[in-house]
């Protein structure tokens, strides 16, 4: 068998050097990367080559080793430079774009490579693409035309997530070859194909995971016992940066403008994960909101790169199996969303560029892997991967490339029909938004919170979906709606778009099918804010006039005797006016009251007159509302100052409280972040009033102890070799985490009047380890699954501060754990939210064996020593998503002191005369849903 391979292989690099006979190949590299390959399997006739030029500088030259040199990974400094080297080298050929700067100031690029003829040509490409996205201002005749004079680009995303540190280096060679290769295959790649090149979509961590691989992770060569990546790779966030719906990072932001600037029609992800090259195929469960082009053309390239890779005798490529095109949210989605292509691979990477026996079958069960038995052979698995294997970077590398390659060689002898798919699904979307409803979503003017509304508008906007403002009333079988109203039609290029982040997600196909991410997102759900699916198709009439942008502008009245009431709306921005008036006492009303003919709902500011010079700019700049307040204010209150605040964070798990410090960052929220050293260091009440726990980790076992303690230290801070270590916290060994020690801290800073706020699964650790009494923690059935859902919670004690800014007794929340609380019923009054459970409660998306949610709590307020522990089933700041959610999180901070009221507890609901241990009345899930989640 291996002498047929090798005799394959060599026939087909014969063939490849015939091909470019007129080259010289570099002597060295075909040794090394034979060297470094550590079988004969794993090379490819593509990459097993690669020419000598005298004047584009080979990676060799300008960095010292080829690519897949043994234990070496390049900063995304040294790789930008690189980039920029064979631009200087070939500029008729190479351009690269300047899209911004990451969170730390490094350059996000994009590199442009093809032939010079085409690169001369670049900018009329660029708007005959951005003019086929548009059909409504094209003919089919003209559309023809601009198609057959006109190259696609094919963009190609590296680096996003910096553990797969195989896919920049990759590219640096792939680019080189592009370049000076001579062979019929790479010129027509060059003649048919504009590819675009980000080499390192997020490169702060890059250079961060490459210091970390440096110091602590060079020498592991045990893959079943080898230490994780370094605790933070970007700033806030891990993974999550390619589940980041609303693009809350700089460079995915950055990457989105372009994308709607040069239209790509393909997008193609480099990630690393299962063994040895997966190929994405759009499989089931997918979003039938999109076009069905898109899911003929995924198996198209996938099965080719199969075929292709299997037929140079590479094992272990497959397809299906393995991610799904159910969310939209994924950051390369932007392609197949705008109606394009997301393509992907997830190739076997080593973390690192350490050769290394890997253990496919690492002696875990297989059967719940998504895929399958990877080592199996199928029907999408011709060729399934060896059951253990000796893997290195260099055939990481090989795969890569060999894969890519092929897929340019399909794309580049079809560039006419990438441009007559992408032209064809932009004008389907168009017809769709007119030949089904819904035909359109309104967003009602006059809703008491217009920054809610800002947050949905700027959102649409920037994704390139058009918003129009009506210019009269509006009246469809729905409701009426006033002047000033904004519509977002679907007879649009994106009008698919809109429709999949606006409507609800009741179409999920088959329940016994997993999906890769949140089954559920609904915008309209997630921000609280009223938005109205319309069946009228009367609605792509309406007058309207564009909106280019939406920023409220708030209102400030004249100082009152009594100063001023700023109105509780329910908007985020009201913390942070606490925060930029810290140093202003200011009370909060404990029920709503009327000033005049004013409602002034509960949770409403009071603040005297001499902050007025800080108060007006702040609340007209926050789109707040504040009105004059009498001498004496008719209604009990109390005063809330800003609470000295911690937030709590494994070192293993950082990324879920990313999130947090992500939103706390945004709304100016002050705030520590603390570690195992701090905690275990003890005197907690001393430096904080209020300590966040919040989601994080794997297991409740684990935000509690966190990195095992074994192998060698593991040292996060900067020195003069690794000055990245170290930002955003700092320590001597992230092994071992807070335990036992850390958890009686905890203790004693609630015993001493202290505010312990925990969510989602961390709201485990207090039931668990005896921070509170009579709470009991379970997990449900093995049937369960709710990936993410959007379900009902029902308020229990609507006067709790934790509620101020809601109005409904019901309210839509995201699905945040599989833990079950359970409360003794004679502490039934600390219940101040619950699920009702049952399949009807589920509002968005879908949850298996609901029935086991029915009556859980869902907050959870338990009064211990002089403070309190406050434990949210819910995870009330999940993502750049869940802003309705977020202020309940907020009045637990700044309304810490007054959680309990006078007697322990806020009323009871319904009926405050029912004894304690009575069953509350309980919403069974069959009441209708309206779209606002009422």
């Amino acid at each position: 068998m291996k002498r047929s391979i090798s005799i394959l292989l060599t026939a087909s690099s014969l063939a490849m050097a015939t091909q470019a006979a007129a080259q010289t190949m570099d002597p060295d590299f075909a040794k090394s990367v034979k060297e470094w390959t550590t079988r004969p399997e794993f090379m490819s006739p593509l990459v097993d080559h690669l020419p000598l030029s005298e004047t584009i500088p080979s990676p060799k030259k300008a960095l010292g080793d080829h690519i897949g040199v043994p234990n070496k990974l390049h900063s995304q400094e040294q790789i930008v430079a690189y980039f920029r080297q064979l631009a200087a080298a070939a500029p008729d050929r190479v351009k690269i774009l300047d899209l911004g700067k990451t969170n730390e100031g490094r350059d996000n690029i994009v590199v442009m490579l093809s032939s010079a003829p085409n690169m001369a040509k670049l900018d009329t490409y660029k708007a005959n693409i951005a003019r086929l996205a548009d059909p409504r201002k094209l003919s089919a005749t003209e559309a023809t035309q601009l198609i057959s004079q006109t190259k696609p680009i094919y963009h190609i995303t590296a680096g996003l997530h910096s553990a797969e540190t195989g896919p920049p280096e990759m590219t640096m060679e792939l680019a080189y070859r592009l370049l000076t290769e001579d062979s019929e295959l790479i010129r027509k790649i060059r003649d048919n194909l504009i590819v675009a090149i980000s080499p390192v979509l997020e490169g702060d961590g890059r250079s961060r995971y490459v210091d970390w691989y440096h110091q602590s992770l060079i020498d592991e060569t045990n893959d079943l016992d080898k230490p994780g990546g370094p605790p933070y790779w970007g700033k806030y966030i891990y993974h999550d940066n390619n589940r980041d719906m609303n693009y809350s990072d700089p460079s995915a932001r950055q990457l989105l403008k372009y994308y709607l600037e040069w239209h790509p029609p393909i997008m193609h992800e480099l990630h690393e994960s299962v063994p040895f090259l997966y190929t994405y195929s759009g499989q089931s469960p997918q979003n039938p909101d999109l076009d069905p082009i898109l899911y003929g053309e995924l198996p198209f390239y996938s099965n080719f790169e199969m075929s292709q890779l299997t037929k140079y005798g590479m094992p272990g490529v497959w397809t299906h199996g393995f991610v799904d095109a159910w969310s939209p949210g994924y950051v390369g989605f932007m392609s197949s969303n705008h109606n394009g292509m997301l393509r992907m691979y997830e190739t076997y990477g080593n973390g690192g560029a350490t050769t290394m026996l890997r253990h496919v079958d690492n002696g875990a069960d297989q059967s719940g892997v998504r895929g399958g038995n990877q080592l199996k052979r199928d029907w999408f698995r011709p060729s399934p991967p060896y059951r253990n294997v000796m893997w290195s970077m260099r055939n990481n590398t090989n795969y890569m490339q060999t894969g890519v390659l092929s897929a340019l060689q399909l794309a580049s002898n079809f560039p006419e029909v990438i441009l007559e798919n992408f032209y064809k699904k932009s004008a389907n979307g168009v017809y769709a938004g007119t030949a089904k409803a819904p035909y359109a979503y309104v967003i009602p003017a006059g809703q008491a919170d217009q920054t809610r509304v800002k947050f949905v508008v700027d959102q649409l906007m920037m994704q390139g979906i058009e918003i129009g403002k009506a210019t009269g009333p509006l009246k469809f079988k729905e409701g009426e709606y006033p002047a000033g109203s904004l519509i977002v039609k679907l007879d649009q290029p994106y009008g698919r778009l809109a429709k999949t982040l606006l409507k609800i997600q009741d179409n999920y196909p088959n329940e016994n099918l997993t999906t890769y991410d949140d089954a559920a997102w609904t915008m309209g759900l997630m921000t609280g804010t009223k938005i109205v699916e319309i069946d009228d198709k009367s609605a792509l009439g309406v007058a309207t006039t564009p909106v280019t942008s939406f920023d409220p502008v708030g209102s400030v009245a004249s100082a009152g005797p009594g100063g001023f009431v700023v109105l509780d709306t329910g908007s985020v921005n009201l913390a942070v006016l606490r925060y930029r008036l810290k140093d202003v006492s200011i009370r909060v009303a404990e029920k709503p009251f009327k000033i005049g003919r004013t409602a002034v709902p509960a949770g409403s500011y009071i603040v005297p007159a001499s902050a007025a010079s800080a108060l007006r700019p702040a609340v007209q700049e926050l789109g707040l509302t504040a009105i004059a307040a009498p001498t004496n204010v008719d209604v009990s209150t109390h005063e809330i100052p800003v609470p000295r605040t911690a937030v709590f964070s494994t070192w293993g798990g950082t990324e879920k409280v990313g999130w947090v410090r992500y939103a706390f960052d945004q709304y100016e929220t002050p705030y520590d972040l603390i570690y195992k050293e701090q905690v275990r260091g003890g005197n907690l009440r001393a430096k904080y009033d209020v300590i966040v726990l919040p989601h994080q980790a794997r297991s409740t076992n684990d935000i509690v102890f966190d990195i095992p303690v074994k192998g060698k230290p593991l040292p996060y801070k900067p020195s003069e070799q690794f000055k990245t270590l170290g930002t955003y916290g700092q320590s001597d060994d992230i092994r071992g985490g807070m335990g036992l020690e850390g958890l009686a801290e905890l203790r004693k800073f609630v015993e001493q009047g202290g505010t312990l706020i925990t969510t989602g699964n961390a709201s485990a650790v207090p039931a668990s380890f005896g921070l509170v009494n009579d709470i009991t923690v379970g997990t449900p059935g093995g049937n369960f699954y709710a990936p993410g859902p959007i379900v009902k919670a029902k308020v229990l004690q609507p006067l709790s501060p934790i509620f101020y800014g809601y109005t409904e007794e019901t309210m839509p929340v995201r699905w945040a754990t599989n833990a079950l609380f359970g409360v003794r019923p004679a502490n039934r009054q600390q219940v101040l939210m619950e699920f009702p459970g049952g399949k009807a409660s589920v509002v968005s998306g879908f949850m298996r064996g609901a029935e086991e949610v029915r009556n859980r709590p869902a907050i959870i307020n338990v009064p211990t020593g002089q403070g309190r522990v406050l434990m949210f089933a819910t995870s009330p700041i999940w993502r750049w998503q869940t802003l309705g959610e977020y202020r309940m999180l907020y009045n637990a901070m700044l309304n810490w002191k007054a959680l309990g009221g006078v007697t322990g507890m806020s009323p009871k609901r319904p009926d405050p005369g029912l004894p304690l241990d009575a069953t509350p009345e309980q919403d069974d899930g069959s009441k209708p849903t309206n779209g606002d989640g009422s």
